[in-house]
Order: structure tokens, then C-alpha cells, then sequence
């Protein structure tokens, strides 16, 4: 296993072929998004695989028209759980739920590419909108949309910053 190469070689796709994806595979993105590490061990995210054709075009609409949510096959939408959070006091509520949902989404993401899935990590949306659409209770904030599925071409990588830039050892 070459965690490097993988976590280089992933990218945001944002064109799909359409092809269902095998069970057994949502099922490991599933466990990746479960398995993640958490903050406090709150644990406080909670995932909805969309596969409605309705649904995701509705979260297109509310994603300032990405069309390619509803492309994919498969759209996450990733929240937040203050009800959880909430142990750890305003921080808790505030942050750790967002690292947690965090850390569960980027998991995911490397066994999706593992699986030859491309995804795309969308904050881009109207909040309130994503609420409704998904009929969402006050506890649950959603804070992304991954679309999921077989990519239809996979993009160059775009540049990055340097580690001088990027890193300082104290």
C-alpha cells in the first residue's frame, strides 16, 4: 500500500461516465467515512448517499448549478452534529465537527480513488437550501457535497504551493 501515491494521484472530477457503483464498493466508502478519526471520539458527522435523480438535481440547483452533482451517480452530502459537538462546549460545536467531517470526507475520498472512483470536495452551496432540500432536522449543518462516481477524464494536477511555504519546523 503507497498511501503517498495515492493521496498524489487523486483528483477533483467533475465529469462522470454513467455507471452505477458496485455495492460492495459504496459500502467501503461508507466504512471510510465511519472509521475516520474524530475529535474527542465525538463522532459527530452524518452522511447521506443521494442517488435520487430529483434530489441531486435539486442540489445542483442550490450549488450555484455545479450540473455535475447530479451527474454523478452518487452525491454525499456531509454534515455536521452539534448535538454531539456540543460536549466539548462552543469548540466542540463550532470545530470538532467540522475536523470530523473532515477527516471522514478526505478518507474517503483515497479509498474512492483506491476503488477508481473520482470525487469532488463541493463547499460551494447555499446551506439553508441543502437543509431543506434534504429535509434536514437544526442538529445537522450541512458543510459539503461530494459527488462520487467512475470519472470520465481525469484532470492534470493543479499547481501546488511550496513546503516553505506550507510548512515551518519549529
Amino acid at each position: 500500500m503507497d498511501i503517498i501515491k495515492v493521496v498524489r494521484e487523486r483528483r477533483s472530477i467533475r465529469k462522470f461516465i454513467e455507471k452505477d457503483i458496485p455495492e460492495d464498493i459504496l459500502s467501503s466508502l461508507m466504512d471510510a467515512l465511519i472509521w475516520a478519526p474524530s475529535a474527542g471520539n465525538l463522532q459527530s458527522r452524518r452522511f447521506f448517499f443521494v442517488k435520487d435523480k430529483k434530489i441531486k438535481h435539486l442540489l445542483s440547483g442550490a450549488a450555484l448549478n455545479q450540473r455535475f452533482i447530479h451527474d454523478a451517480p452518487v452525491a454525499i452530502v456531509c454534515c455536521t452534529d452539534s448535538n454531539i459537538g456540543r460536549h466539548y462546549g462552543q469548540r466542540g460545536k463550532d470545530l470538532y465537527t467540522i475536523q470530523d467531517v473532515s477527516a471522514s470526507i478526505m478518507g474517503m475520498m483515497l479509498v474512492a480513488h483506491e476503488n477508481g472512483l473520482g470525487t469532488c470536495w463541493v463547499g460551494a452551496f447555499h446551506e439553508e437550501d441543502v437543509s431543506k432540500i434534504m429535509n434536514l432536522p437544526r442538529n445537522l449543518r450541512p458543510v459539503a457535497i461530494i459527488p462520487v462516481g467512475f470519472p470520465a477524464m481525469i484532470p492534470q494536477p493543479p499547481p501546488r504551493i511550496s513546503r516553505q511555504e506550507a510548512v515551518e519546523i519549529v
